[in-house]
């Protein structure tokens, strides 16, 4: 869509650029784009690229997609494998879809395919140096100079920032982070076999480290296996990925990816914009503390960007910018930030006692509900805590339960 004023034609200003062209991004991308305004999408990586991702898929993934967006699934899973520490297994079933397995490749790049047909431009092999709201690269105070390597500079009226967990925008606007973890993670191809075993079926293995966790997501002739846990742990997490997958069966097979991630958690004062400039995703920080799901939050916060950096775009001066700006985090906070708050509950809860949160989920039907509904979209962690005593209950006396330094698994 042609911009109303005539002379951002002559000078390419965009209405929104976008900055990363993952879930958020493509997230904020699309709800831009389909609002009718000018959107550049930037990414640095050739598309389709990997991703170090489980690629579950739960409701409010599902919910926050775009219309008529088909999910590319590798697996539906119906039960769910707990252990501890490789220790008292038990698999819990379900006659409805729990969630859905994807591949992040195929999902990232159908997202950016449906920003592309709602009118947003993309260009890939990109990066971006920094951005500027202020000096000589900036024409006027209602344009943000965003400089790629290289030095081109691109104008627009407003920038979102979804260029992941070591993001430059985020460091543009100043996000602070509260919490950060290494999860580790293989692509294991396995004969026919192997997989049949594994399908409709994920394994959650509740950890030796203190919040950690590992995982094993079939997704046709390939197992996803990974583990999650602090940072400052590299060694004996990857012991724990080894472990885990001999003890699975599964050192025989030669994964074709093996690869490593950072996840970051914003602090609750973090910053989500600085002028014209906003942050979604994992460039926000923005993601569940307990398990680090990070893709809900990603489309469910990229949509919002979108949508508020419409806003910013429209606005003639720096205190309009302000307000919307103000407008956004206010919707990401009434939102995911209940959900992150009640996260980081069940983590220190977890951390402590992880015996005692195994124990609920694989014996106590309530518990293992509030998993199915949580998964399938019908409540979120936060809602359950908020409408439903018993788990607000439960909650306050595993907190008060929890003793001042770390036990052993109970």
């Amino acid at each position: 869509m042609s911009s109303e004023n005539p002379s951002d034609d002559a000078r390419h200003v965009w209405d929104v650029v976008v900055v990363g062209a993952g879930p958020a991004g493509a997230s904020a991308a699309y709800a831009a784009a389909v609002a009718g305004r000018r959107v550049l999408l930037l990414e640095k990586a050739e598309l389709p690229r990997y991703k170090t991702c489980g690629g579950g898929i739960i409701g409010p993934s599902r919910d926050s997609l775009p219309p008529g967006f088909e999910l590319p699934l590798r697996d539906r899973v119906h039960a769910v494998t707990f252990s501890l520490d490789g220790k008292f297994v038990r698999t819990r079933r379900s006659k409805q879809t729990l969630f859905g397995l994807i591949n992040r490749p195929e999902f990232d790049q159908q997202l950016v395919e449906h920003a592309q047909k709602a009118g947003a431009e993309i260009r890939t092999g990109v990066t971006v140096a920094r951005v500027e709201q202020h000096g000589s690269a900036v024409p006027d105070r209602r344009t943000v100079a965003v400089v790629l390597q290289g030095g081109e500079t691109v104008l627009a009226r407003a920038v979102v920032g979804a260029d992941g967990s070591a993001s430059r925008i985020g460091a543009h606007v100043g996000v602070k982070l509260d919490q950060v973890d290494l999860g580790l993670e293989a692509e294991i191809p396995v004969p026919p076999t192997v997989a049949e075993d594994w399908a409709g079926r994920v394994l959650i293995d509740w950890g030796p480290l203190p919040g950690s966790y590992g995982w094993v997501f079939p997704k046709g002739d390939t197992l996803t296996v990974g583990v999650i846990s602090a940072r400052g742990e590299g060694a004996a997490t990857k012991r724990y990925l080894e472990n885990f997958i001999a003890r699975l069966g599964l050192a025989g097979f030669e994964p074709s990816i093996s690869s490593g991630h950072l996840t970051r958690c914003r602090s609750d004062d973090s910053p989500l914009s600085r002028g014209r400039v906003l942050v979604c995703g994992d460039a926000a920080g923005l993601l569940e503390p307990w398990t680090r799901e990070g893709i809900s939050f990603a489309l469910r916060s990229g949509r919002l960007a979108g949508e508020w950096a419409v806003r910013i775009s429209e606005a003639h001066d720096a205190v309009d910018a302000r307000r919307q700006a103000l407008n956004y985090a206010f919707a990401i906070k009434a939102g995911l930030g209940v959900e992150m708050a009640v996260g980081k509950r069940m983590l220190t809860v977890f951390e402590r006692r992880p015996g005692m949160l195994h124990a609920a989920i694989t014996t106590f039907r309530p518990a293992w509900r509030a998993f199915t509904r949580i998964t399938r979209g019908t409540t979120t962690l936060g809602e359950l805590v908020r409408t439903h005593p018993l788990a607000g209950r439960a909650l306050s006396a595993m907190d008060r339960d929890v003793p001042a330094s770390p036990s052993s698994p109970s």
